[in-house]
């Protein structure tokens, strides 16, 4: 078992912050997953926080290659190959500067080689259908716990946005009666991100909200 650096959700964070929060993010299209589900989906690891088995079943979904007037699937190897390069981004230039290449790992997509009718081509591959939205699945958790790059501990997220098994966003709720509320769930946004913490979300995140209310 890991132990929890963070307290439990106050009742206050939970009824007046939180769960209107996760309300208004279905209302909006978001599919809520119960932490049974996201541990599924993760396949098991705290560490990973990706979520692989959406990821893997999307990337088949829309991706097709269009080639000597033929619809083809990307192989298996192909389809594997593509969530692993998102698995093995390495934080040795800094974070920010890591970010930039998911950044554009993701809105650009990945170029793989495949044989077609004995042609071996490059292929893009891409993680998210920018030009049809409705093409993308997104999800919506909450508690979502992440392993801390020190050690056996874990960090929770009050809430986390995934767009194809990706997490793109992170939401800190706190109190509405809290002093500088809003100033503490940016503190805490900035902590996470420190080499100790859990460096390896924020690698993927393109938002990061503070919210009492």
């Amino acid at each position: 078992m890991t132990e929890q650096i963070s307290s439990p959700p106050s009742f206050l964070e939970d009824h007046i912050s939180q769960i209107p929060a996760l309300q208004l993010l279905q209302n909006m299209g978001y599919v809520y997953l119960r932490q049974q589900e996201v541990h599924l989906e993760r396949r098991g690891k705290l560490s990973n926080v990706l979520l692989e088995g959406v990821l893997e079943k999307r990337l088949r979904k829309l991706n097709r290659i269009n080639f000597k007037g033929g619809e083809h699937e990307f192989s298996d190897a192909n389809i594997q190959a593509a969530i692993q390069t998102l698995k093995d981004v390495v934080l040795a230039d800094g974070l920010i500067r890591t970010n930039e290449q998911v950044y554009d790992l993701i809105s650009l997509g990945k170029s793989f080689e495949q044989t077609i009718g004995g042609d071996t081509k490059s292929f893009t591959l891409n993680y998210v259908d920018w030009k049809r939205p409705e093409n993308n699945v997104f999800h919506v958790t909450e508690e979502f716990e992440v392993e801390r790059a020190s050690g056996p501990q874990s960090c929770r997220l009050d809430i986390a946005l995934f767009v194809n098994g990706i997490p793109f966003a992170v939401i800190e709720c706190k109190r509405p009666d809290e002093k500088g509320a809003i100033d503490t769930a940016i503190s805490r946004h900035l902590r996470n991100q420190h080499g100790e913490f859990i460096p390896r979300l924020f690698v993927y995140s393109q938002i990061l909200m503070a919210i009492d209310k």
